[in-house]
């Protein structure tokens, strides 16, 4: 009876780990779904930006009151839940605090467990606050109602009961506080507990601390906070060309390239045209390439890109939150549309573009890349907009009169004004 305890325990990792397992293949096979891109070279740079930038928050201090509580979360929650491998060790051999016996450090270890789980308290606090009574324009927007503003605030209110649990679990062990060993702030708790059963709320308090980790662990899939994962391949992979960088289609490149070229002979080979790609641009996540992806899943929702965006600024609809979290939700239903086909895509007349995402907000866009200096974890918003223009341009010709004019005279006059051939150079003056 004795060992019933571990069994419970050793049972309730086992399908938390089977669950995270089960969502990270989901998730893998989701990113997958995108085109292929090639992402060699550059590594050691790669490496440098995610250190900076997923490890060593370097952009999330431009903000500085969010950048700072972020930190102390991030970092404390990191460092707090060391305390987790102690725990996992005592469920799974009955033991109770079974590194204690490393001396006098134990002590200095989670006394700065507790300072931290204080700070990241008093942190989360701050947050909910920002996110849910001070009317921060970036939080209240009209793709922040609903879930996206419900998932923001479980995360919070997980957070403050960990912590808390944390907490009244160090405040409530009798043998650790009469060892007056790194109970800094536990010991001002203490007196609020006298007279009731301290060990069996040491015990509640343990169990629901685990319990809440591995569930926290499981809901991140669902959740923006995925991030929390994502962020490190998503800054290795980002991308280390200047912003200005526009990539060009290899196909229509060659084709320039054979009709520049004075000694060729268009006619003398359809080597050309079998090279061109099924679809010019994308207008579903299918056409995406997988870093793409993978920049949707990581999205932190955080609205740094939105609120910097000059497009939005000025009123119009273009928001590059809203693509990501389109992007987003609409590859969680092309996955759940494999899962329900055993494994095979079934067309469901849906598409990113026109039902997810308007016309309007890809042509608001003036590709300054304002949302992809201002995104915390290397996501490109402009990147996808670009890509749906060009499904837009060259499949559909549904570009606006005004660029479907430019384009024109280009083509026709050498310039973007209805000049005569003769007077071409005329727009120069």
């Amino acid at each position: 009876m004795s060992l019933l305890p571990n069994i419970i325990f050793a049972t309730l990792i086992l399908l938390g780990i089977g669950f995270f397992a089960n969502n990270v293949r989901k998730l893998r096979r989701n990113i997958c779904l995108g085109r292929d891109v090639d992402t060699s070279g550059n590594a050691k740079l790669r490496w440098i930006n995610m250190a900076k930038i997923a490890l060593g928050q370097g952009k999330m201090v431009r903000r500085p009151i969010a950048g700072v509580l972020h930190i102390i979360v991030y970092l404390g929650f990191i460092i707090i839940n060391i305390e987790v491998l102690e725990i996992i060790i005592d469920g799974l051999l009955g033991t109770h605090r079974i590194f204690s016996g490393i001396g006098p450090i134990y002590g200095v270890l989670i006394g700065a467990f507790e300072v931290l789980a204080l700070l990241v308290f008093i942190s989360v606090v701050i947050f909910w606050f920002r996110r849910n009574i001070v009317n921060i324009k970036r939080f209240i927007s009209s793709e922040m109602k609903g879930w996206p503003k419900l998932d923001g605030n479980l995360i919070l209110y997980f957070e403050i009961v960990l912590m808390a649990l944390f907490l009244i679990m160090n405040a409530t062990d009798v043998e650790f506080q009469s060892s007056n060993n790194g109970n800094i702030i536990s010991q001002f708790l203490a007196p609020i507990f006298e007279g009731m059963n301290l060990y069996l709320i040491e015990r509640v308090a343990w169990w629901m601390h685990i319990t809440g980790i591995i569930i926290f662990l499981n809901y991140l899939y669902y959740s923006k906070h995925l991030h929390i994962l994502l962020a490190f391949p998503n800054t290795y992979y980002g991308s280390v060309k200047p912003k200005g960088f526009l990539n060009n289609i290899e196909s229509v490149t060659n084709e320039v390239k054979l009709m520049m070229d004075p000694d060729s002979d268009p006619y003398a080979s359809d080597t050309t045209e079998s090279l061109a790609p099924e679809k010019f641009g994308a207008s579903d996540v299918l056409d995406l390439n997988w870093v793409q992806l993978l920049n949707a899943y990581t999205c932190t929702e955080c609205g740094r890109c939105t609120s910097e965006c000059p497009a939005n600024q000025t009123g119009k609809k273009l928001s590059p939150r809203k693509i990501m979290m389109d992007t987003r939700d609409r590859l969680v239903q092309v996955g759940n549309n494999i899962d329900s086909n055993n494994g095979e895509f079934k067309l469901d007349g849906i598409q990113l573009l026109g039902d997810y995402i308007t016309n309007e907000e890809i042509w608001a866009c003036t590709s300054c890349n304002a949302c992809v200096e201002a995104c915390p974890i290397s996501i490109d918003p402009l990147s996808i907009i670009l890509e749906m223009r060009r499904y837009l341009v060259m499949e559909q010709s549904a570009a606006p009169l005004e660029l479907n004019n430019m384009m024109s005279n280009i083509e026709n006059n050498g310039a973007p004004w209805p000049y005569n051939q003769m007077d071409r150079l005329n727009w120069k003056n």
